[in-house]
């Protein structure tokens, strides 16, 4: 089996669903944010949702120790247990990820991983194909090995959501194709039975509201 690195695309950090978590002053993500120590997966799946959800759960599931990478605004690569502070989350808020500020120290972390990397590892892009300034950018550093879901093409984000997790679930990991050349857009495909519902919210999302926008 082909060792995987997984780079996830990041949330949204700005608006008011990122403003009303660092306001929050009942969660108990909230309150780890207040103390410099929220996890930053689970401060992107809280403000992500399902999308954010799948991507994370999808990569833990299939990548090695180590083998999980999330863009940080403003902050290059990071693992998802790297802990974040409120001011940190309002700093990521204001950068564009179209902007080089977003992208220069992408480039830094994805030249040093590269270089850590035996040249059989593959690189797969959680995330939209179509957003230039991160694919150009990981497509300068990795070329071939950069690889993405197949499956992904024609899908919204709530629907790539959906089959990471039911992917994760079944324990059948998805087929990849290179991002260099790949089709963009595609037909939209049928859609995907509606998975299961938890009984109970996770305390980190009983508030405030459960409903966001991915960022990619």
């Amino acid at each position: 089996m082909l060792a995987t690195v997984f780079v996830l695309s990041p949330a949204r950090c700005s608006g008011e669903r990122a403003a009303q978590l660092v306001r929050s002053k009942r969660s108990e993500l909230g309150r780890q944010l207040r103390e410099d120590s929220a996890p930053l997966g689970v401060v992107f799946t809280w403000l992500s949702a399902l999308y954010f959800r799948g991507k994370l759960t999808y990569a833990q599931r299939f990548a090695a120790a180590g083998g999980t990478l999330i863009m940080a605004p403003g902050l290059g690569l990071r693992a998802p247990e790297t802990p974040l502070s409120a001011s940190a989350l309002r700093t990521m808020g204001k950068v564009d990820i179209e902007s080089r500020a977003f992208v220069r120290p992408l480039r830094r972390d994805a030249e040093l991983l590269d270089r850590a990397q035996d040249a059989r590892v593959r690189v797969v892009l959680l995330g939209s194909i179509a957003t230039g300034k991160y694919v150009d950018t990981l497509l300068d550093v990795f070329g071939e090995r950069l690889l993405f879901p197949e499956t992904f093409v024609g899908r919204g984000d709530m629907s790539r959501g959906g089959l990471l997790l039911r992917a994760a679930r079944d324990g059948e990991e998805l087929v990849y194709r290179p991002v260099r050349g790949a089709t963009l857009h595609g037909t939209r495909p049928a859609k995907l039975p509606k998975l299961s519902r938890p009984r109970a919210a996770p305390p980190e999302t009983a508030d405030p509201p459960a409903r966001a926008r991915a960022a990619e």
